[in-house]
């Protein structure tokens, strides 16, 4: 499976707030530059996190992006379908309808492969990590 470029800085963000700053607001400067991408890309991104109710976004001198509350509870699955839709990752283009085999064997191990990401949650893999600001 691969996932876009977007979804890799967005959970490499996610992971960076919580496992560093759950409360403290980040800057998308020092976000972008931990990894070592634009600011206005990461803007963007951060937009479809904003959105999605993950984080949230604080105006000022000490703004920046810091979690939302209930955070301890976001998957990888939360973050992959803020940034990436919640589009299936197969989709048959043959008109063999529902009972097409193939349809059904990728779409048993998507279902699999979402349990799993839906059950990894950012605050558990942070807990197993240490952040140096």
């Amino acid at each position: 499976m691969k996932y876009s470029k977007a979804t890799n800085y967005a959970l490499h963000t996610m992971l960076f707030l919580v496992a560093a700053t759950p409360n403290k607001p980040v800057g998308v400067q020092q976000l972008a530059e931990r990894q070592n991408v634009s600011p206005t890309y990461l803007s963007k991104i951060l937009t479809k996190l904003v959105k999605a109710g993950m984080i949230e976004s604080a105006s000022g001198a000490n703004g920046g992006y810091r979690l939302k509350r209930n955070w301890e509870d976001i998957s990888f699955l939360d973050i992959i379908h803020a940034i990436e839709g919640n589009a299936s990752l197969f989709d048959c283009s043959l008109d063999h309808g529902p009972e097409c085999p193939i349809q059904q064997v990728v779409l048993s191990a998507e279902e699999k492969m979402e349990e799993h990401l839906r059950n990894q949650t950012m605050s558990e893999l942070a807990q197993k990590i240490k952040i140096v600001l």
